[in-house]
């Protein structure tokens, strides 16, 4: 039965219910405690035991009915000759032959039993993606014995006597049968263990598609996307949500020791040393969103926006020539439309970075302290006008940090228009970050720097 669990235990993390090795530990110490005679009990104990929420639930009572649900053979047996011998008149190779027996007889709990030792051997618990059934299909009949039924069968119609060629005619329908009910077993397999491998495997493509690709993002690419960046930032805000306190390493907290000392006699058994808090992460982001680069500003902000409880200030400014807060807008709309609404009001303008910067430190200089990190996200192109270095500099002077995301590969920095080797030398990051992927990286080691993980 272990074996049984462990399979079991690939398919919840296949079903996104996590199990740890721990975990993995505790449900085989419960497996042993209570059995395995009573279903239910043997249900609820692993669900307790694994399960960590509602959504976990659902998910961990589907897969187990899957798992652990035996459906009898569906496939009836042939009827039998008048003489009720069901193999009479097939060539003697059959009579040692338990597959065509149990197949003649309909004996649906040998079949069961013979077709999970089959699966076993045939490894169709790892199957991975729904191109690989017909093959495992294949397999697993091939480890029942199916080339011994076929050779039955093609024996038996070379005999010209009629109950010969009855006789191989019920085996066939036996075999198609026994076919049949082999594809249904696979597909339950690839339900448990790869059902979801599509949609990874398609996540996988799309956190490395580029935003600016030629062309645009197909509506039904961009509609996943915008679902695997919420689901990215929520990763993030699950590992790094908790307030952290970091150990001044070799600072003695006298107070709290004496203070824990008091249950020992005044004997300082429990030593205590000071700490510092870790603050939220402070941000100001600061997008261009030109044509060329309105994709990767919209993910931009969702990620940035769906980190809230990470987050302590989040502010958006967006500019094409002139600069804006987007804040009201991203409250007012969904992130998914908010850059559509800051098109009408700032959209297709000659894109001046030079321009927005003056506008930004007119108007949003306050913004920043020590405590904030300043996120530009553009391609540096400014047609030529002056870029204002000296505003990026006072932007650096007064921020914890900046990093400038470029959607524009390295080889383009300085290129015809292009100031990004200008800018590059007051940003305490520059990057080159044109999928979902590369942004999911620096958001990450931006959210490292405020609470090391």
């Amino acid at each position: 039965m272990q074996a049984a669990l462990e399979d079991f235990f690939r398919a919840l993390r296949s079903a996104d219910v996590r199990v740890s090795p721990a975990e993995a530990i505790d449900a085989h110490r419960c497996v042993a405690a209570i059995g395995f005679e009573d279903r239910e009990l043997f249900r609820d104990a692993l669900c307790a035991t694994l399960a960590k929420s509602a959504d976990e639930v659902t998910r961990f009572d589907r897969t187990f009915d899957t798992f652990f649900t035996r459906e009898a053979f569906q496939a009836k047996p042939p009827p039998s000759p008048e003489d009720g011998d069901p193999m009479d008149g097939l060539p003697q190779e059959a009579q040692e032959s338990e597959l065509a027996r149990m197949l003649l007889e309909g004996d649906a709990v040998s079949l069961a039993q013979s077709m999970e030792a089959a699966a076993e051997r045939a490894q169709v618990s790892q199957i991975r993606l729904s191109t690989q059934r017909s093959r495992l299909t294949r397999r697993l009949l091939e480890e029942m014995g199916l080339a011994e039924i076929e050779r039955i069968i093609a024996a038996a119609r070379k005999l010209e006597d009629a109950r010969s060629q009855a006789a191989a005619q019920r085996l066939d329908d036996a075999r198609k049968g026994l076919a049949a009910e082999a594809q249904a077993f696979v597909e339950r397999q690839h339900e448990l263990y790869a059902a979801d491998s599509a949609r990874n495997l398609r996540e996988e493509l799309l956190a490395r598609k580029a935003l600016n690709a030629d062309g645009g993002i197909d509506p039904v690419d961009l509609a996943m996307m915008q679902a695997l960046v919420k689901r990215m930032a929520k990763r993030l805000a699950d590992r790094y949500s908790r307030r952290k306190h970091t150990a001044w390493k070799g600072h003695l907290d006298v107070r709290r020791t004496l203070r824990r000392s008091m249950g020992y006699g005044g004997m300082p058994f429990d030593i205590v040393f000071k700490t510092k808090k870790v603050d939220k992460p402070s941000i100001v982001a600061i997008c261009d969103v030109s044509k060329s680069v309105a994709a990767a500003a919209q993910f931009l902000l969702t990620f940035l926006y769906s980190l809230n409880e990470v987050v302590d200030r989040m502010e958006a400014f967006a500019f094409s020539g002139r600069m804006i807060s987007v804040n009201e807008v991203l409250d007012e709309h969904h992130v998914e439309t908010a850059i559509l609404e800051v098109l009408k009001r700032i959209g297709f303008q000659q894109t001046d970075y030079g321009k927005s910067l003056e506008d930004f430190c007119e108007q949003h200089l306050d913004q920043l302290d020590r405590h904030t990190t300043v996120i530009f996200l553009g391609d540096a192109r400014s047609n030529y006008a002056d870029p204002r270095l000296d505003l990026l500099a006072t932007i650096q002077k007064r921020s914890r940090a900046v990093i400038w995301l470029n959607p524009e590969p390295e080889s383009y920095w300085g290129q015809g228009d292009s100031v990004m080797h200008r800018y590059e030398r007051f940003c305490h990051v520059a990057k080159h970050c044109n999928t979902l992927g590369q942004l999911e990286r620096i958001i990450e080691d931006v959210l490292r720097t405020y609470i090391p993980h």
